[in-house]
């Protein structure tokens, strides 16, 4: 059993971010390679955006702090502090309205 401070992670990502030339920064907290789940802390400065890309199986991103937009085509989801946003299985992005910190959990296909 593993215990992990949500709160903690995503407040040091975030200063990470805030400092970091690109705007952003991440963590995986969990998973990885060797694991079908794997569980992403995302930090983003106001203004950066994660440029589109695919999803590598089922994925949902929970907004920890500030306001995202996943954007899918001419499709857009706002989200917010404790907003779930299932991610879609479309080429995506994913905007930062303030700055953010996001978990992305993805489960990756078979």
């Amino acid at each position: 059993m593993q215990k992990t401070s949500l709160t903690a992670l995503a407040r040091t990502e975030l200063e990470s971010a805030l400092t970091a030339s690109s705007g952003r920064s991440s963590r995986t907290i969990y998973g990885g390679h060797e694991h079908a789940l794997r569980q992403t802390l995302i930090a983003l400065k106001a203004g950066e955006r994660l440029s589109e890309h695919e999803s590598p199986g089922e994925a949902t991103i929970q907004v920890l702090v500030g306001r995202v937009r996943l954007v899918a085509g001419k499709d857009s989801w706002g989200g917010w502090i404790g907003d779930l946003l299932t991610i879609p299985e479309a080429v995506h992005s994913l905007e930062a309205d303030e700055d953010s910190v996001v978990l992305l959990t993805v489960v990756k296909s078979v």
